[in-house]
């Protein structure tokens, strides 16, 4: 079976939006790791001592999954199955 042109430009712009989901959801996660380590670090006025570190290390690894893990999971969901 042979695509047509509009079916094949569909698949492209499909493609090139699952990319740059892909990629906001990395470039966000490190952001968050990024606010994390900062909140660690105790940048912020709003928290303080010990549970400036321990709220800084939760939104941390909340950032490191959505670097690392959710792009995985949904290219996964996005592949395209085997004909």
């Amino acid at each position: 079976m042979t695509e047509t042109a509009d079916q094949k430009a569909a698949r492209e712009a499909a493609a090139k939006g699952r990319f740059i989901a892909l990629n906001m959801f990395r470039l966000s996660g490190v952001a968050i790791v990024l606010f994390g380590f900062m909140i660690m670090a105790q940048k912020f006025g709003f928290v303080a001592g010990q549970k400036a570190k321990i709220m800084g290390a939760i939104i941390a690894t909340v950032g490191l999954f959505q670097a690392l893990i959710v792009p995985r999971i949904l290219g996964r969901a996005w592949r395209t199955p085997p004909e």
